[in-house]
């Protein structure tokens, strides 16, 4: 589409941007030691820190890679989303509100100093940092991806770039993010969130709306798609189009693995007064629900208008979302839609590369016993060499986004969901069991995926793994067997300090 064929869609777009330069500018001001820098001086509120936790699960890997996702497999997809009706409790008050309270009696910035207050190993603590590293890679790979996907959409990048159009767009996005980042570190991030939820909350209504009134209301639409020969009735069957196997294996990944995953978790540490998160699950689980409604929209409406002829099929299931919001949507409603997912993925990128640049610069040189003099100087450097890291990653992967989010999410959840979930709410688990399960997950996650994907040595045989099996649902399976037959076998509790003891028996 000509780049002013909608103009309103470029100007919010533009509009938004110029703001997130200014919510960097004001950052930078307000960020002075490195607890403004990581953890936003831990002075955020209910609203904010709920709607900043949600905007870090539901960002362009949602957005972006969920329309995409539903395309190419159908409904089943929508077992990544079905854990929302339970996940935000379960991570509020499981590991949340011990993670808030450690950082009471501890100073504990990310998470790798959870696992090294909870333990007291610095392997564990080492060993956790890498995870983050990994895993903060990949999810930031899925982020950039989506976002040079939007950009090359709202501004018709490929009429100035042709085929190099995406990976222009992902540069011009990444250079943006650098710079709030880089300036305002998670202050910056915390209120991009803020702006970014507030926008898909108010958006998410509309865009379903919009979505079923393209193909003429919900039954029209499931007719439409059910007899088409493309899709068929098995693309609104749960199951149709993807193994059972498949279908448990995402609903395990996006339920227990929430539980691992530290850009959401180390939003916990930022909330002033943890007497609030009793109501945290009701403001976090009820904008997550409404969001949804942008992945089972425009995954219903897209394949509905390729049935119906309005639309031509496509090449790249990840257009679905730009596609249907630039055609399809009321301008002003796209315009909305577009600069929320600029402002999902900026601060999702901003929360990770964060959380990476902690990890890199304050937790390895801690479990290695090293201290670095000024961590907010080192901090800023790494940020900018943690992203062109993953956009590097990004440009290679050549798949959907939601599978690289997946893989990601994955890589979180099997390495820290035990050590943090069943950690901080049972005495028993020794580090020695939180370190081989963190090396467990870590290592069998990355060497599944990793092999299976391998194109350099075709005589190497693929992982065997029965047909459907998600790589990432047996690293966290055997990540928690590791950590239980560990911590069954030992002789006893370990003694903890009386402050971090006083944490868990809240």
């Amino acid at each position: 589409m000509p780049i002013l064929a909608r103009p309103a869609v470029v100007w919010t777009c533009v509009l938004y941007l110029l703001l997130v330069v200014g919510i960097g500018i004001w950052a930078a001001r307000r960020t002075r030691d490195g607890r403004d820098f990581f953890i936003a001086g831990q002075s955020l509120g209910l609203v904010v820190t709920a709607l900043a936790t949600m905007s870090a699960a539901f960002s362009g890997f949602f957005f972006i890679g969920g329309p995409g996702l539903a395309y190419d497999i159908g409904l089943a997809s929508l077992f990544i989303c079905a854990p929302v009706s339970f996940t935000a409790g379960l991570l509020c008050w499981s590991v949340g509100k011990r993670l808030r309270l450690l950082s009471e009696v501890r100073e504990v910035y990310t998470i790798p100093d959870a696992v090294l207050a909870r333990y007291g190993s610095r392997r564990a603590a080492g060993l956790a940092a890498v995870a983050v590293l990994a895993g903060t890679v990949a999810y930031l790979g899925a982020q950039l991806q989506a976002l040079g996907v939007v950009i090359e959409s709202a501004f018709g990048t490929r009429e100035i770039f042709g085929e190099a159009s995406l990976a222009a767009a992902m540069a011009l996005g990444l250079v943006v993010v650098l710079f709030y980042s880089v300036a305002g570190g998670m202050i910056a991030g915390v209120y991009t969130d803020l702006l970014q939820g507030t926008l898909m909350v108010a958006a998410a209504i509309g865009v379903f709306v919009a979505a079923l009134r393209s193909g003429g209301g919900l039954a029209a639409t499931s007719e439409r798609i059910s007899a088409h020969e493309g899709f068929g009735p098995s693309f609104l069957d749960p199951l149709g189009n993807v193994p059972v196997a498949t279908a448990v294996g995402f609903f395990f990944i996006f339920a227990v693995g929430t539980l691992g995953q530290p850009h959401m978790l180390h939003k916990f540490y930022m909330l002033e007064d943890p007497r609030k998160l009793r109501w945290m699950p009701l403001v976090l689980g009820g904008s997550q629900t409404l969001c949804v409604l942008v992945w089972l929209g425009i995954g219903l409406a897209v394949p509905s208008l390729v049935a119906a002829g309005r639309l031509a099929p496509l090449a790249d299931p990840d257009q679905a979302a730009p596609l249907f919001l630039l055609h399809f949507a009321p301008e002003l409603l796209a315009g909305l839609v577009f600069a929320g997912i600029l402002a999902a993925i900026m601060s999702t990128v901003d929360s990770f590369v964060n959380i990476g640049a902690a990890a890199l610069v304050r937790d390895l040189p801690r479990a290695l016993g090293w201290r670095l003099p000024s961590q907010l100087g080192w901090g800023r450097g790494a940020v900018a060499g943690i992203a062109c890291a993953a956009a590097f990653l990004a440009y290679l992967w050549g798949d959907l986004i939601a599978l690289l989010g997946t893989f990601a999410f994955s890589t979180f959840g099997a390495a820290l969901a035990p050590a943090l979930a069943v950690g901080l709410n049972w005495k028993r688990v020794p580090a020695r069991a939180a370190s081989a399960s963190i090396a467990t997950g870590l290592a069998l996650n990355l060497a599944l995926e990793l092999f299976a994907r391998q194109t350099w040595f075709p005589s190497w045989p693929r992982p065997p793994l029965p047909p459907g099996v998600l790589p990432g649902a047996v690293a966290l399976a055997a990540s928690f067997c590791v950590l239980f037959a560990l911590s069954w076998a030992s002789r006893g509790e370990e003694p903890l300090p009386a402050d971090v003891a006083a944490v868990l028996d809240c």
